[in-house]
């Protein structure tokens, strides 16, 4: 079902003017993310600055704090700017997230750096953090906090290999089970960009 599911996501994202799609496996987990350019759409915003995309992960127990872990899916919208020609961008963003019974709205910050290395490959490296206090939680949930790590290397123009690390906290209220890591795992994967 995965596997299905993971494919119609990839062939149906030609069809429309995604800016990206990304795919990041384990031995365990499957993720699948697209994000749209908002600037391919609109001559009054700037490309790559504004993005609305959405990300499923299909998560394995071995990698949780829980017993029986439900897909994790989410939608999220980012406000990125490179800082002059230094290769460092800046993103603050929200995202809308859910499982079968926790879902937060989560706000945050992303940094990518473009390493200053010679070579005709470029390289890059990120972290992202998003956190939703308990206001901002909903159902059975307490707090949300994820933050990533990456690497980055554009292998061939528009194509991207990543190598990361995620932790995803859907913390719950006392009475459902408290602290818990959906989460924690490193992976590999690929970016494509249209």
């Amino acid at each position: 079902m995965i596997k299905k599911l993971g494919l119609a996501v990839l062939c149906a994202t030609s069809v429309f003017a995604m800016h990206s799609v990304e795919l990041n496996v384990n031995d365990k987990d499957i993720e699948i993310g697209a994000k749209l350019d908002m600037g391919q759409f609109s001559d009054a915003t700037e490309p790559d600055t504004v993005f609305v995309g959405g990300k499923f992960l299909h998560g394995d127990d071995s990698h949780s704090d829980l017993k029986d872990t439900d897909d994790y899916g989410e939608l999220n919208f980012l406000m990125k700017r490179e800082i002059s020609d230094t290769g460092l961008s800046v993103g603050l963003g929200v995202k809308l997230n859910c499982t079968k019974n926790f879902s937060s709205v989560p706000l945050g910050a992303e940094v990518n750096y473009k390493l200053p290395v010679g070579g005709q490959i470029p390289m890059y490296i990120g972290g992202y953090f998003y956190y939703a206090p308990s206001v901002l939680t909903m159902e059975d949930g307490d707090s949300f906090l994820e933050f990533r790590f990456e690497f980055d290397a554009q292998i061939i123009k528009n194509a991207h290999v990543i190598a990361g690390y995620r932790s995803l906290d859907t913390n719950y209220d006392t009475n459902k089970g408290g602290d818990t890591n959906y989460n924690k795992s490193a992976y590999a994967g690929f970016r494509f960009a249209f």
